[in-house]
């Protein structure tokens, strides 16, 4: 299982025989303040962006049926401060609510940008293949509710949709077998991070 970015020190876990404390989601309001965003999205560099794309048979393809949006990838090298800080809110979550083994990050953070007419269809993160490890997702919005329209982060929860907030520097984790999707922008541009922590296979 490869893990570009390993977490330093994990807390121990306590396991009951239920786990009672699992919700669908959870997010941390300005996790990323004005300045840091800022930062962020200083990152964006034309010359390594490329067209996102999907899991399908342990490949990784274009499908704009299914996915449309740009992304680029931020190294650790030199970003550590946003790992960093994602790594311990990423933490925080699991310990407090869903209990996985966990061990790092799987891929570089994508730092992804939705314009008009681009979304991403309903789907998980987990799957077969090089996506099974995956436990924890991520998402952070980095653009203002006002500078952009639709491009809402949505989950299907027992045939129920709820939208997840989208105010700048909020920080949204949640496990990656949640089934979820991008609304299509309609307005303006969308910008986000995204990223996954993995682990050992569920057992």
């Amino acid at each position: 299982m490869a893990i570009i970015r390993p977490f330093r020190s994990l807390p121990p876990i306590v396991r009951k025989e239920y786990n009672l404390d699992f919700v669908d989601y959870v997010w941390y309001k300005n996790l990323f303040n004005e300045v840091e965003v800022k930062n962020i999205l200083s990152l964006w560099d034309t010359n390594l962006v490329k067209e996102a794309e999907v899991n399908a048979d342990n490949t990784r393809i274009t499908r704009d049926d299914l996915r449309k949006s740009e992304v680029m990838f931020i190294a650790p090298a030199g970003n550590e401060w946003v790992y960093d800080k994602l790594s311990a809110a990423c933490i925080q979550a699991n310990t407090n609510r869903y209990k996985f083994e966990i061990t790092g990050f799987q891929t570089e953070l994508q730092l992804a940008s939705y314009g008009p007419q681009q979304f991403f269809e309903w789907h998980m993160d987990f799957g077969t293949g090089n996506v099974s490890n995956r436990k924890l997702s991520i998402s952070v919005q980095l653009s203002s509710p006002d500078e952009y329209e639709g491009g809402e982060l949505q989950f299907m929860i027992n045939q129920n949709i709820f939208t997840a907030t989208k105010e700048k520097g909020t920080a949204i984790i949640f496990p990656s077998f949640g089934l979820h999707r991008v609304t299509p922008v309609t307005k303006g541009v969308r910008k986000s991070i995204v990223g996954w922590i993995s682990g050992p296979p569920y057992r």
